[in-house]
């Protein structure tokens, strides 16, 4: 059931409301201060809920009881606008659901605002600053749609308490559309971390989201933080890789990727199991160093070093794996039993670069900076399926065909479990599913 609460002025909200045990029913509120009395008054377990409509708030709206959701009537129905805030306070637990911030002044999670979720939101249009920034621990993001930006600032950035990170963000299910940010830098969709947090271990899980038209910066996805997985997201028509700026130890898994790339500095990541499809431009790029190995505060790139870049199916022309103009090169890094297939030279690490090649397949082009004894000039024999992707086909001598132990490739990119002696590229043959590239249907506030 439902306490029905008239948008009839704050005070006449309270005189009339009379509350019932814990979870026992919902409040209903039609107007910004209802909200905000209702968000007050609310017991641990309660569900306070915004009528369709739209409510201009120039004031914060703050969140201070754990364990109450705030949502929507209807996901999508209530759009708030206007340059206030919403902010949580230190709590516990609280969700907030299914509501449109329509060029609003944003939201904020702060780093006492644990184990939090946002979800189902919708957030569109220019504001200062970040439309969500997180920086508390264990914050699930999902099912979120952020949207339409021109300005500078990103979607979604973690933060954390003074020189820490927020730790075990998770990140799924997100539609990031249309950022269309004209300058140099500062338009990412997503920012975890900063530089000068780099070597904080943030923990986090970036997986099953989807972005197109990410054109606000080079970065769509822009790592600045320790010990991170970026698994299962597509990316495409979008100007944004994933770009692993800062920090060590991160993991890129499985993630779909059309005309768009990754890129990477620090040390000790694995990058495998990915599939890039890129006709326009680099597609698996070396970053090179300004600095050898860069300090925990330093705002410099750090140089790749005992990164592995493995088992990945990379289809595009002209150097497809690259490695761009830094002072300090790649030092012991692994590109190994990948398919890589297109026109021209199809790899371009630079020289000097201490890099161990084995197992690659190279056909369509050139194996460029590859040496002869890091690949086969063979047709891989892939074949593109109902789902627009390209796997191997029977008979495809990629089939149990890698060199070397890797011994933490143990699915591939559909996701199928990989087994005996591991197939060359993305693909693992066989198995009863086959990936799709996400769409608008798989993400965002109405998906299942």
């Amino acid at each position: 059931m439902y306490r029905s609460l008239a948008a009839l002025g704050a005070a006449v909200l309270v005189s009339f409301c009379v509350h019932t045990p814990a979870s026992a029913d919902a409040v209903r509120v039609a107007s910004v201060s209802a909200l905000q009395w209702a968000i007050d008054s609310a017991q641990p377990g309660e569900r306070v809920e915004l009528a369709d409509g739209v409510y201009r708030a120039n004031r914060p709206i703050t969140i201070n009881t754990s364990g109450v959701t705030i949502t929507a009537e209807h996901v999508g129905g209530a759009v708030i606008t206007g340059s206030g805030a919403f902010t949580l306070g230190a709590v516990r637990d609280v969700t907030v659901q299914g509501l449109v911030f329509e060029n609003y002044g944003g939201m904020v999670v702060p780093p006492e605002a644990q184990a939090t979720r946002i979800t189902r939101n919708t957030y569109t249009g220019n504001k200062s600053g970040a439309s969500l920034s997180v920086g508390a621990d264990d914050v699930q993001i999902d099912h979120n749609t952020f949207q339409n930006r021109t300005n500078e600032g990103v979607y979604l950035q973690i933060t954390g308490p003074g020189s820490d990170i927020a730790k075990r963000s998770w990140i799924h299910h997100n539609y990031f559309y249309n950022h269309q940010f004209k300058g140099a830098n500062g338009g990412e969709s997503i920012r975890l971390g900063y530089s000068h947090k780099q070597s904080k271990s943030a923990n986090a899980i970036v997986e099953h989201n989807l972005f197109e038209k990410a054109d606000g910066d080079s970065e769509a996805i822009s790592i600045k933080s320790s010990d991170n997985i970026v698994r299962y997201n597509t990316i495409r028509d979008s100007k944004g890789f994933i770009v692993l700026r800062h920090g060590n130890r991160s993991v890129v898994d499985g993630n779909v990727l059309f005309q768009t790339g990754i890129r990477f500095h620090g040390n000790d990541h694995k990058v495998i199991n990915n599939y890039v499809e890129n006709t326009r431009d680099r597609a698996i790029v070396f970053g090179s160093g300004s600095e050898a190995d860069s300090g925990p505060t330093s705002k410099e790139h750090d140089r790749p070093d005992r990164v592995t870049v493995a088992f990945n199916t990379v289809l595009g022309k002209g150097p497809v794996i690259d490695s761009d103009g830094g002072k300090f090169l790649p030092k012991d890094c692994v590109v190994a039993n990948n398919v890589i297939q297109g026109s021209g030279a199809l790899t371009s690490v630079r020289s000097g670069s201490t890099v161990k090649y084995e197992g690659n397949i190279v056909w369509g082009g050139t194996a460029g900076s590859i040496p002869a004894s890091g690949y086969r000039s063979v047709d891989p024999k892939l074949t593109r399926d109902t789902n627009g992707l390209y796997h191997l086909a029977a008979g495809s001598p990629a089939i149990d065909a890698s060199v070397g132990t890797y011994s933490y490739v143990t699915t591939d990119f559909d996701p199928h479990a990989r087994s005996g002696k591991l197939d060359v590229g993305a693909d693992e043959q066989g198995g009863s599913v086959s990936r799709k590239a996400l769409t608008k249907a798989d993400v965002g506030p109405g998906a299942p």
